[in-house]
């Protein structure tokens, strides 16, 4: 009687023990995070839709429209040399620059001149996205803090924003150029953090870039990527809390 006693003292024991190992692991499993206080938008290709830009690319470089991704590419590759050298030139001028690279790469003849041409204008009136306007709109009735985090310039944002008609949407705007270090340097992500006076998980950071969801996510921030056709997450980075395809289905879930 003793032994089966203690073999259901035993059996008792150990099925608590697992309940309450059970209950701890629930306890401390990963937890929802609460939704964000404010909502950091990236500009380019994230709002505005960089592809009216084929022409004016396409035209400085005899026709090849298919070189518009190469020339961005090459234009964050080289703001990102500036940062980590210690340099800084704003992306204007890194844009001019990166033209001029793709041009001589490929065998064919531009002037400086004909680069910012191809580029100062076209990229300050760029169009936003089909469902930016309306989908801004839901999420600012929502309640949401909308600013802005871009690597182009103050003077050159403002003019975007001006041009898409996007001024009314958005509480404030942040450039780099204030602090001369390019996303996805965490440096960036933490001086907006210190404008805004918010913790880094009471911010989100929503992009189309898979660099840029990366390097916010890595300072702590909840992310979105936003799947614009073309973008990719970068596969060796930490995922970003949430995937959409555009600002309705943002709102959505954010709702």
């Amino acid at each position: 009687m003793s032994i089966l006693k203690s073999l259901k003292t035993l059996t008792l024991s150990l099925l608590v023990g697992t309940s309450l190992v059970s209950g701890y692991a629930v306890a401390d499993g990963p937890k929802e995070q609460a939704k964000p206080k404010v909502l950091i938008f990236d500009v380019n290709e994230t709002l505005l839709d960089l592809t009216s830009m084929r022409t004016s690319i396409g035209k400085a470089l005899g026709g090849r429209e298919d070189l518009l991704p190469l020339w961005f590419s090459t234009m964050l590759h080289h703001s990102l040399v500036d940062t980590v050298s210690g340099s800084y030139h704003d992306f204007g001028q890194i844009g001019v620059a990166s033209l001029l690279m793709v041009a001589q790469n490929n065998n064919i003849d531009i002037t400086s001149e004909q680069a910012k041409t191809a580029i100062v204008t076209p990229l300050l009136t760029l169009p936003p996205h089909s469902d930016v306007k309306e989908g801004l709109a839901k999420l600012k009735a929502q309640g949401y803090k909308l600013v802005s985090l871009t690597n182009s310039s103050n003077k050159g944002v403002k003019a975007q924003f001006e041009s898409a008609g996007l001024m009314s949407y958005f509480d404030a705007r942040y450039s780099i150029e204030d602090i001369k270090i390019y996303k996805p340097d965490l440096r960036a992500y933490e001086w907006v953090l210190k404008k805004l006076n918010v913790a880094p998980n009471e911010a989100m950071m929503v992009a189309a870039h898979g660099w840029d969801v990366a390097g916010a996510k890595e300072a702590g921030l909840q992310t979105t990527f936003i799947a614009r056709p073309g973008k990719a997450l970068y596969p060796l980075a930490k995922k970003p809390d949430h995937v959409v395809k555009d600002l309705h289905e943002l709102a959505a879930l954010l709702k």
